[in-house]
């Protein structure tokens, strides 16, 4: 136990960041909007998606290094190709959380000014990370997450009990428009449980995790972190589409686009559940949760692009050169995700263009990151003990053919949508 102890952090951080928009908003949205009919999408995509997360654990373990520092040894172009992947992503995904958490920010303190709450977000959560806070960061997520864990169980719970709200039926398919249906889709399977290149950031917390306690966890302790963060998060996302289905579906009630009325409308789910008084708790729970996952995000992207170009040159871990290269990469991060956002708040549904632009982009890409960690988790790069079981391997092969078909599908659509919509309907 006490090892195990050791261990648990990166996990937690890990569903911390998918439990961000894919939950809160996206699977919410996928609930009020279509009932159960996109659950389908929630539970493949968390299956398929699974083994190239846990590969990004597996690899740390078995090799004391990120995963990062694997695509250097497949080969540059694999090295570049992430690196252009990082480079495009880490801005959209970045202004893409920090709208959303400025949402629940202007919701929970009443702020009318769309911008001072990005900047306040963005200004504390670079100020936290270049303090070198990460023990800071892992216990803010793991206190705050316990919270909106709970209490999205139990509001989970008692909309069973209160039973549907609406009068659609569910499950069916008969009074949902296909072209919003297919809309939401491809951005709700794009970061549900979250973007699958940001599987290299569970290899550098588990990184930092054994540097921390100066604790080399064994495999399955590492994946006993990973799985429960992970299916934690899975079971979360049921339980928001639940919350959307039982309480919105069918019953007039619609999402606003812009992020305060969002993240209010989101609210008013639990508190319709639990009464009045319980919407302090969860406002503050839910912009929490949100921050850490901004925080997060920070994190992740700025080591991950700090740990490609370390690899790229070849240098030794914890330079230096390297500290100061993360924290350059936080102001970098901050300063053109803040653009975008301002950019994109002169237009009327910004808020939720942004969200579907960003993991649109995160779903197109996955395939690509599903295919390298894959072969990374070879018996070559980590070992004969360390490969995954056949289950595995065979879940993985799975998921490769899942993210690609749906992303030419999606790119068939974006062209031809006429066509796409026929062939679903049919």
């Amino acid at each position: 136990m006490k090892n195990l102890l050791k261990t648990l952090g990166p996990g937690i951080l890990f569903a911390s960041t998918a439990i961000g928009v894919s939950h809160l908003i996206q699977s919410t949205q996928a609930g009020g909007n279509f009932g159960f009919t996109m659950l389908w999408a929630v539970v493949l995509a968390n299956l398929f998606k699974y083994p190239f997360f846990e590969f990004g654990s597996r690899y740390a373990n078995a090799t004391g290094k990120s995963i990062i520092d694997g695509y250097g040894r497949l080969g540059k172009p694999a090295l570049h190709t992430y690196l252009v992947i990082t480079l495009i992503s880490m801005f959209l995904v970045t202004s893409a959380v920090g709208n959303v958490t400025a949402g629940f920010m202007q919701n929970l303190f009443g702020i009318e000014s769309t911008i001072l709450p990005v900047i306040l977000i963005f200004v504390v959560s670079v100020g936290i990370l270049i303090s070198g806070s990460f023990k800071l960061l892992d216990s803010l997520i793991k206190v705050v997450g316990i919270v909106l864990l709970l209490s999205t169980l139990a509001a989970f719970i008692l909309v069973l009990i209160k039973g549907p709200q609406g009068d659609k039926a569910l499950f069916s398919m008969s009074e949902v428009p296909m072209n919003a249906y297919i809309a939401l889709l491809i951005p709700l399977m794009g970061w549900m449980p979250t973007a699958v290149d940001l599987s290299s950031w569970n290899s550098l917390w588990t990184v930092e995790r054994i540097k921390q306690t100066n604790y080399h966890p064994k495999l399955k302790e590492t994946l006993f972190d990973f799985n429960f963060g992970y299916i934690s998060s899975a079971l979360l996302a049921i339980c928001f589409v639940t919350l959307g289905a039982f309480l919105m579906y069918g019953t007039g009630q619609t999402f606003e686009e812009k992020g305060a009325q969002f993240a209010a409308k989101v609210i008013e789910l639990y508190t319709s559940t639990f009464g009045d008084w319980a919407n302090i708790i969860i406002s503050a729970s839910a912009f929490s949760i949100m921050f850490g996952t901004c925080v997060a995000v920070f994190d992740g992207y700025s080591r991950a692009f700090s740990e490609t170009i370390r690899v790229y040159k070849q240098t030794p871990d914890s330079t230096p050169n390297s500290t100061s290269l993360y924290r350059w990469t936080l102001v970098a991060i901050s300063l053109g995700s803040f653009l975008i956002i301002y950019i994109f708040q002169s237009y009327p549904a910004g808020f939720i263009k942004l969200v579907i632009l960003a993991t649109t982009i995160s779903f197109l890409m996955a395939p690509v990151i599903a295919i390298f960690n894959f072969k990374l988790v070879q018996e070559k790069f980590i070992g004969k003990e360390f490969v995954p079981s056949k289950f595995i391997r065979l879940l993985a092969y799975l998921g490769i053919i899942f993210l690609s078909v749906f992303s030419i599908l999606y790119l068939i659509y974006f062209f031809n949508p006429e066509w796409v919509v026929s062939l679903l309907t049919s």
